[in-house]
């Protein structure tokens, strides 16, 4: 993680009103309760906020870069940006969706900046939390190690009594004012330390091999179509593990006319690579030709974007080991550690 510039410390009794002061001053989005699963949604009390949840059904990246967003709207020769960033504060997000965050951040800036992503972006102040609670499909202990979080303003950790409160920037340092903190003291920083440290070696599901080694054999096992046909058997290119990956940056852009042709407005959508019509491999009007429409083809490059493609531009795997691939995939074949365990071992 980023080298912290200050730690304090809040009481537990005292922690819901520090959260009602966030909510007071900013759009504050946070993980809540979803009948039996989490999902991040804007906070109206303290009361909604589950610092407790494992994982949550879409990544904290829909906070800037929404699932549907209206890019513009246009009347004649009249054109007018409809992205109206808001301040926000995204509070308890684990590790895993801050490393997320980071490589989200560096495709949308390199080599172009993506400004309607960037605008909400800048305006965000992201607080991460201590993981609590390890979902099933979970192995972000054994992908990527090599990679550091990096893109949070501040880290919440609970201990007993209360919570500490590391700060990583002025966006960070700005929401200590709302909070009757004070100092830590060596107990309980190192109590927080403690607390991060054991939760790592405990995903059951986990990786046998370095994102080195991952990266060169699934680039050398590309052409072993039998494999990546069993694997891929059974897959209905739905596109589920797409849309719920912290990663994936995908989207279609569309325009829409109002009856009279006159006005209207142009919109983008997540989209998947899975999906049989994806906009990207699609040419010659409408989809007469497709390069990747074998569903196997499909299939392997999403694997390979998320374990050997973007590397050299993130730093390591475009994977977090957050497992809401796994569990979204209704024929459970998506699972990247299911996959990539059997490439690695395939003979050689």
């Amino acid at each position: 993680m980023a080298e912290k510039r200050a730690s304090y410390y809040i009481e537990e009794g005292r922690f819901g009103s520090f959260v009602d002061a966030i909510i007071a001053k900013y759009r504050t989005v946070g993980p809540t309760a979803k009948r039996d699963k989490f999902d991040y949604a804007t906070l109206e009390s303290a009361e909604d906020l589950r610092l407790d949840f494992d994982v949550t059904i879409l990544p904290p990246k829909k906070v800037f870069f929404p699932p549907v967003q209206q890019l513009l709207s246009f009347d004649g020769d009249e054109v007018a940006s409809c992205i109206a960033p808001v301040p926000t504060v995204l509070l308890g997000v684990h590790f895993y969706d801050v490393k997320g965050i980071d490589i989200v951040d560096k495709l949308m800036t390199e080599p172009k900046c993506d400004g309607d992503y960037l605008a909400q972006r800048r305006e965000t102040t992201i607080v991460a939390s201590n993981i609590r609670n390890i979902s099933e499909w979970a192995f972000w202990d054994t992908v990527g190690t090599e990679m550091k979080a990096e893109g949070m303003d501040a880290f919440l950790t609970k201990i007993d009594g209360g919570y500490v409160f590391d700060v990583y920037t002025d966006k960070g340092r700005d929401l200590v004012e709302l909070g009757d903190f004070r100092e830590a003291v060596f107990d309980e920083t190192n109590a927080a330390r403690q607390v991060n440290d054991s939760v790592m070696g405990k995903c059951e599901h986990r990786l046998h091999h370095s994102s080195e080694e991952i990266a060169r054999v699934m680039r050398d096992e590309f052409d072993d179509v039998p494999i990546w046909k069993t694997l891929a058997e059974g897959c209905f290119s739905c596109g589920s593990c797409n849309l719920v990956c912290p990663t994936c940056f995908c989207f279609d852009v569309q325009d829409h006319w109002d009856l009279n042709q006159v006005d209207g407005d142009r919109t983008r959508y997540w989209d998947s690579c899975m999906a049989c019509d994806f906009a990207s491999t699609t040419l010659a009007g409408g989809g007469a030709e497709n390069f990747r429409g074998e569903r196997y083809e499909r299939f392997r490059h999403r694997l390979m974007r998320k374990s050997t493609y973007l590397n050299s531009r993130v730093g390591g795997p475009a994977c977090t080991g957050c497992g809401r691939c796994a569990g979204a995939c209704t024929a459970r074949i998506a699972d990247p550690v299911k996959v990539i365990n059997a490439v690695m071992e395939v003979e050689r």
